[in-house]
């Protein structure tokens, strides 16, 4: 049996040339360009795990999990830094002599490749601006390394341009907040205070916030706060868990909405019995359906499938209860 893993891996929620990266390798590829300032009280937001999420297109909750793996191999050091617009120190990070080095090779083998520019092949070293940050560079390259004059997907850090799927959630989250927010005409200190900690936490940047505030203006059909709160439970539910930060940040939004311990474990009872499922977690399932089409999974589709793993960001846990139900499935 033929396991089509290449073929399913290029299913990436990011479009482009940089959704033929890992997570990891947009990382590294970040911090490479944005380095942890040494010996400074203060740090750049783009160093903060909101500023890591809008830059390398994944959500804010799957950047820890690769972060954790950095951390663990030597690659990645933390501090906790003054961050411009923040009230208290916050987390950044930085590489290692190691992890810079590992950087400096990604993105020595990646500028070093040929792509088409109007009919004729260039170096992506060449193309590279003045100042230009390797995955802004590589916004603007296709899945057949065709170079285009706009970027292919936008950051949600950056005002404009299309967001990668990942970031399009956050989007649709504050559009929805915000309609919210204009059902009577006004944004009171209080909303104001909600919608600036989840902007905050998805790392967005103020002129693409101001854009989906305007849209919220003008449709003003407002979603009652439980559909908000229950939309918010279900993107943090998306891989099972909820991080710490996660978990402070909806309380923030429970208690701006005014619901009780109650109704947050009625609606949180409900978004797991029927979570966002990610483009992940359904290119891994149809992964390993596809190994298990004759009942067996050999050495060689073990060993991919838990490089696929790694890659996605799938648990143990999530493969452990998948592999289940197809098994069930199957008998």
């Amino acid at each position: 049996m033929s396991l089509h893993f290449y073929g399913v891996l290029g299913r990436q929620v990011v479009d482009g040339y940089l959704g033929s990266l890992t997570t990891e390798e947009r990382m590294l590829l970040h911090l490479f360009d944005h380095p942890l300032p040494e010996g400074e009280w203060e740090a750049p937001a783009t160093l903060t795990q909101a500023g890591i999420s809008a830059a390398v297109h994944v959500q804010r909750k799957h950047v820890p999990r690769t972060i954790k793996r950095l951390e663990k191999r030597g690659d990645l050091t933390t501090s906790k830094r003054h961050v411009p617009g923040a009230k208290q120190r916050r987390q950044v990070y930085g590489l290692t002599p190691s992890g810079y080095n590992l950087a400096k090779d990604i993105r020595e083998k990646i500028l070093g490749q040929n792509v088409q520019v109007d009919g004729k092949k260039k170096l992506l070293s060449e193309l590279r601006k003045g100042g230009q940050s390797t995955l802004d560079l590589l916004s603007y390259i296709d899945e057949a390394m065709n170079y285009h004059s706009e970027p292919v997907v936008s950051p949600v850090s950056n005002p404009e341009g299309i967001a990668s799927l990942d970031a399009q959630a956050g989007e649709n989250l504050i559009r929805r907040l915000f309609a919210r927010a204009w059902e009577d005409g006004k944004i009171t200190m209080d909303e104001q205070h909600l919608l600036s900690e989840v902007v905050d936490f998805l790392g967005m940047h103020p002129e693409r916030v101001r854009r989906l505030s305007d849209e919220a203006r003008r449709d003003q059909k407002a979603p009652p706060p439980e559909e908000i709160y229950l939309d918010m439970l279900r993107q943090a539910m998306v891989d099972g868990e909820l991080v710490d930060d996660e978990i402070a940040l909806l309380e923030t939004v429970r208690i701006a909405y005014g619901f009780d311990r109650l109704t947050h474990d009625k609606l949180l009872n409900e978004a797991k019995k029927s979570p966002i499922v990610s483009e992940k977690f359904l290119t891994y399932k149809s992964t390993l359906i596809t190994a298990l089409n004759d009942g067996v999974i050999t050495n060689d589709e073990n060993a991919m499938l838990e490089t696929l793993r790694q890659t996605l960001g799938i648990t143990e846990l999530q493969h452990a209860s998948l592999l289940a139900e197809l098994r069930d499935k199957i008998k």
